[in-house]
This record gives structure tokens, C-alpha cells and sequence, in this order.
């Protein structure tokens, strides 16, 4: 990291903290979804747990008569269905933190007029937590059918903390975590700009009273 970016950050720091939440799908809303991917065999063995980039274009079906049709931001396996303004938003933000692959979208009657959609995934992963700050549960997975097995993990529940190193995150705006890289983290200006830009189904979790 540079000396300005050092500085920058070290700034940030003594005005004020930044303040963390988890990010991901809003899960509380929409019922059964009228969309699915045609041919699954484009996407990755589950043991490769980020998406690459190199992903074939993924042919959807959008279909309302079985279910509601995606919004700006869908849960789909371990990664996200998000919308174009979704996707210009987050590269704008930040992008480096992402992987798109393209979707091609077709109804089943006429053809799809609708906004173009992308299987997402962030494939930033830093070890940023400051432990001896953190309210959670921090074990080593002792199953052997566990593909972490031996490995350190992150569990949170309700009444969990999480504090985070900002000299760790740098000038990122959102990541995955270190040992529980299902919990995707955003900042504060993330947030905002989501917020700005009307993107629905979004939800975000202060961390600091999960």
C-alpha cells in the first residue's frame, strides 16, 4: 500500500471508525422464485467455493407464473443474481472485490425485454478480525468429512460482535471473511450507496449487534 493510502486510512481511523455490516440477500421478503439456471454444468465443482471468471455465460429461465421474478440482488447457490444497476453500482464502488458472469435470460413465451443479469460472487477474502474484540464462537473443525477439517472456523449467533482491523481492510469497501467466507462484510459507504441507488432486497446486519 502506498504512503497516501497508509495515511488516508490512518485518518479515516482517528475522525471516526467505520462502521461494518454483514451484506447479502433479504431472505424476509418474495416467495418462491419463478427464475432457475437452464444447464447446470456450467458452474464449478462445490468444493471450488468462489466463481471464476472464466464461468460460460449462464442461460436463465425467468418465468412469473411460477414465482416472483429477481430484484437487484438473489441468492443462487453461494454466490448472488444480481441486476445491471447493481453490477454498475458495485464495480464503480469497488472492483476488485468481484466476479460477473453474464446471464442470458429467456421467458417462456416472446422474448425477454427486461434489465440484463449477472451471477455475482465476491471473491475477496481478508483476515480482518480482531479477535480479542469480537463476540463469537472461534474453533477448529474437528469432522473429517468437512472440507475445513483442521481448519480454524468463524461461527457467529445472535449476541456475536464483530471488530475488524481497519489496516486489514484498507481502502476495500466490502469482503468476505477469513474462516467464515459465507459472511460477506460491507462498510458504511457501501451501504449507502446501495441505498442511494434503490437497490431492493438487499439486507445489511450491523455487525457490531448481530
Amino acid at each position: 500500500m502506498s504512503d497516501e493510502g497508509e495515511t488516508s486510512i490512518a485518518k479515516r481511523s482517528r475522525a471516526r471508525k467505520r462502521r461494518y455490516y454483514e451484506m447479502g440477500p433479504d431472505f424476509g421478503v418474495g416467495g418462491k422464485p419463478g427464475y432457475w439456471l437452464e444447464d447446470e454444468s456450467i458452474l464449478p465443482p462445490y468444493k471450488v467455493f468462489r466463481l471464476p471468471a472464466s464461468t460460460a455465460r449462464a442461460p436463465f429461465v425467468f418465468d412469473k407464473s411460477i414465482g416472483s421474478l429477481p430484484y437487484d440482488l438473489e441468492p443462487y447457490y453461494g454466490w448472488w443474481l444480481i441486476s445491471d444497476r447493481t453490477k454498475v453500482l458495485f464495480e464503480a464502488l469497488d472492483p476488485e472485490a468481484f466476479v460477473f458472469v453474464p446471464c442470458d435470460v429467456r421467458v417462456p413465451q416472446g422474448s425477454y425485454h427486461g434489465p440484463g443479469y449477472w451471477l455475482c460472487d465476491v471473491v475477496r477474502v481478508l483476515d480482518a478480525l480482531d479477535e480479542s474484540q469480537s463476540r463469537l464462537i472461534i474453533r477448529t473443525e474437528d469432522d473429517p468429512r468437512s472440507l475445513k477439517f483442521g481448519k480454524k472456523v468463524y461461527l457467529t449467533m445472535p449476541g456475536s460482535k464483530l471488530v475488524f482491523t481497519e489496516a486489514a481492510i484498507g481502502e476495500a469497501h466490502i469482503f468476505r471473511m477469513a474462516h467464515s467466507e459465507s459472511d460477506v462484510i460491507c462498510d458504511q459507504e457501501m451501504k449507502d450507496a446501495c441505498k442511494a441507488a434503490g437497490l431492493k432486497r438487499i439486507r445489511f446486519d450491523n455487525v457490531s449487534k448481530l
